[in-house]
């Protein structure tokens, strides 16, 4: 897909992954919806780093959980440049609580992080869906984790709301096609004020410092980091739908086996 002067909605892109979506699709020439809950003066940040680079953007303020939310982000994009070519599904929150503890997730957390994690998702895709499917092509990817994969994380209530948005890019996969394409990458550790304001500083650095010390590739990873993989499977996947990318420097393979002799 060429997406140069197209048009791809970013949800919580005011900072973070988001928010490095949103500046990597300018760089390529794509206009931008940057979407907000209560980051406004990120999101304006955001939006000027995107409009530097040459393109026009869109600043929406909406929460993902709200379907009327939804269907006015897309319809606001649909008013401007009549179409829509992308759609990342970034917007996530979590509570931090240590698997261990069962006492500390109540059903209304779990309520919450599904209603933002895996309703919100569904409710943009539902939302974009029949420009793409009217235009004949469009690409959607959901920021999932790697939490999702293999039961880690912030909590057992994120991990849960992953692994159900991972099942559900393979549903929506077989559901769009051919027209849309529907993929997720799933990351690791990502460097940044979410994880650290999370874990604190001193877990955060020690998390870090693990990450470039036990991983395959010696790195954690960035925004742009993830950003770069968002990007690939709108741009440069025309062949790949229902796929879920570990993006996490190889943590996932864990510590290499011994050899026996």
């Amino acid at each position: 897909m060429d997406i140069r002067g197209g048009v791809v909605i970013v949800t919580g892109s005011a900072t973070g992954v988001g928010a490095a979506c949103a500046k990597l699709l300018a760089s390529k020439g794509c206009n931008v919806v940057i979407n907000y809950t209560k980051s406004e003066a990120e999101a304006r940040e955001t939006q000027a780093a995107c409009e530097a680079l040459g393109v026009e953007t869109l600043l929406v303020q909406a929460d993902v959980a709200n379907d009327v939310d939804c269907r006015r982000m897309a319809q606001a994009a649909i008013d401007r440049w009549g179409r829509i070519d992308g759609l990342i599904n970034n917007a996530g929150t979590t509570k931090f609580v240590n698997h261990t503890d069962l006492e500390g997730l109540t059903a209304e957390d779990f309520l919450r992080i599904y209603a933002v994690n895996v309703v919100g998702a569904y409710q943009m895709t539902r939302a974009v869906a029949p420009q793409m499917k009217a235009q004949g092509r469009g690409a959607i990817v959901n920021i999932s984790s790697i939490a999702g994969v293999m039961g880690i994380g912030s909590s057992i209530a994120y991990a849960a709301s992953k692994g159900a948005l991972n099942t559900m890019t393979l549903s929506l996969a077989r559901a769009l096609g051919p027209e849309i394409r529907v993929n997720a990458i799933c990351p690791g550790f990502i460097q940044g004020r979410w994880l650290r304001g999370g874990l604190g500083d001193a877990a955060y650095e020690a998390a870090l410092a693990q990450q470039e010390r036990t991983t395959p590739l010696r790195r954690a990873g960035t925004p742009e980091d993830m950003a770069q993989a968002a990007v690939w499977f709108i741009e440069g996947a025309d062949l790949v739908t229902g796929e879920l990318l570990i993006v996490d420097a190889g943590a996932h393979l864990g510590a290499a086996p011994l050899i026996a002799r």
